[in-house]
């Protein structure tokens, strides 16, 4: 719950998730569920060259199983906070 908590405060933060099969798409992040599944509008390919098929696609959903990493913009990664409900999450409280 961690980090669909940390996700639900990114809503309206551009992001960039890169999928399992290497694909990269970067977005608004409109919703994120407790399954981590992730809707984007106003999408585009990072590579659009290696995926053409993509560049009409301007809203999408992603299921969470499929996601190999999500890039955080770098002013919205408030580290400190993420230690201490890590460490608070391993102690079970």
């Amino acid at each position: 719950m961690l980090f669909f908590s940390y996700f639900k405060d990114l809503v309206g933060r551009e992001v960039t998730v890169e999928l399992k099969n290497d694909l990269a798409i970067r977005g608004t992040l409109h919703s994120v569920d407790q399954y981590l599944n992730i809707k984007l509008e106003n999408t585009r390919v990072v590579d659009q060259d290696k995926y053409p098929h993509m560049l009409s696609v301007r809203n999408c959903f992603i299921r969470g199983s499929v996601v190999r990493y999500v890039q955080l913009p770098s002013d919205g990664v408030d580290v400190e906070l993420l230690h201490d409900a890590t460490r608070r999450e391993a102690r079970g409280s």
